[in-house]
């Protein structure tokens, strides 16, 4: 047994004999209690040394346990967030119901941007170890929405990003269109963001015309009309020529122009696997043909 294993399943035994005792103790806030909590603690970072990531979490989840029972709500909630980092490494379902108490009790005290964090940490545990795009979106909503309340405006929009590219995965193109515009014009407004706005609004006109030939065709035109800078940056020359050629390409049911403007574009700017997942879905509304590149 590794040295740091055989110590971790000492504290715990001395742990169990502090909590028993600790029964017959009176007041919430008994040495006896308190001393547990702290070697379950310890045990928990033993368990950790010794990679045994399970063992790592019980022991935390018990230190959490207990620290809510004595009504020690911020300590209870960092051992539920050690908990559920251990966990995630073995059992990610269990890692996150870690976080839910975690948040539960963050919100209860009004830490709402830490609520949020927390949300993003499952949004991304269902996202990619789990791959349940829905509960992910979820959780990247309820991110979005206390970061808004919080002001955190830049934080939000991270968000619902993340929430508009996991919806063209579930087919929602017209919900992604708006959530790349949505983020778009706020960038354009922000001095800071302005930069990345191209890109978001890039992105939601792809999006329309997922939708339909038309909603792509009006949303480009509303970008180029409102929005000069998206049309007539130099540096954003490639984007608006680009879903110009697209949009001709589509109307005209021509393949091969098709083709030509999404390979003559990445080669300029490489694709995000997901857009090109896109591109691909409306090559086929006009060929069965599949590759693209």
């Amino acid at each position: 047994m590794d040295e740091n294993e055989k110590k971790a399943r000492e504290l715990i035994a001395e742990a169990q004999k502090k909590n028993k005792k600790g029964f017959f103790s009176f007041g919430l806030g008994s040495d006896k209690t308190d001393e547990a909590i702290s070697l379950y603690e310890k045990a928990g970072n033993c368990f950790k040394m010794a990679h045994n990531w399970t063992e790592a979490g019980n022991a935390f989840l018990e230190a959490a346990n207990l620290s809510l029972s004595q009504k020690s709500k911020h300590d209870a909630a960092t051992h539920y967030v050690n908990a559920s980092l251990v966990l995630k490494k073995d059992d990610p379902k269990k890692s996150i119901q870690c976080l839910t108490k975690a948040i539960e009790i963050y919100t209860e005290m009004g830490r709402f941007t830490i609520a949020a964090k927390h949300h993003m940490t499952i949004a991304e545990i269902y996202e990619k170890d789990l791959v349940d795009i829905e509960q992910a979106i979820r959780h990247y909503e309820q991110a979005a929405d206390y970061y808004k309340g919080e002001e955190s405006n830049s934080s939000a929009m991270k968000c619902q990003l993340a929430v508009a590219q996991l919806a063209c995965q579930l087919g929602q193109c017209d919900k992604a269109a708006n959530l790349f515009e949505e983020a778009g014009k706020a960038s354009m407004e922000n001095n800071l963001l302005k930069y990345g706005a191209k890109g978001h609004l890039f992105k939601a006109a792809i999006c329309h015309f997922c939708v339909d030939l038309i909603n792509g065709q009006k949303a480009l035109k509303t970008y180029e009309e409102c929005y000069p800078m998206f049309a007539d940056s130099r540096d954003n020359k490639p984007f608006s020529f680009f879903q110009q050629k697209l949009s001709e390409a589509l109307e005209q049911e021509n393949v091969e122009a098709f083709t030509t403007a999404v390979q003559e574009y990445d080669n300029i700017t490489r694709l995000e696997p997901w857009i090109t997942s896109l591109l691909l879905k409306l090559k086929k509304t006009i060929s069965e043909e599949e590759d693209i590149t």
